[in-house]
């Protein structure tokens, strides 16, 4: 089985492996309540494979000036 996007293209968009996996994971949730999605003709058959789709495509990207809150 071989995962596509595959994540050296994948870090082109979001070099951390980290922000990606969290990224996608929410996502995947949101696509999974909402079934809305921002890819065109999706080759995935899961969320998170949607949700990869989209940050590939940069229908999904990570606002660099967002600064997770303390606690």
């Amino acid at each position: 089985m071989i995962l596509e996007p595959s994540i050296d293209k994948l870090q082109t968009k979001i070099v951390s492996k980290y922000t990606l996996v969290t990224l996608a994971a929410k996502r995947a949730r949101q696509i999974q309540d909402t079934k809305i999605h921002n890819v065109e003709n999706p080759k995935a058959a899961t969320f998170v494979g949607l949700a990869l789709e989209e940050i590939l495509e940069e229908k999904l990207i990570i606002d660099p000036d967002y600064v997770m809150p303390k606690e």
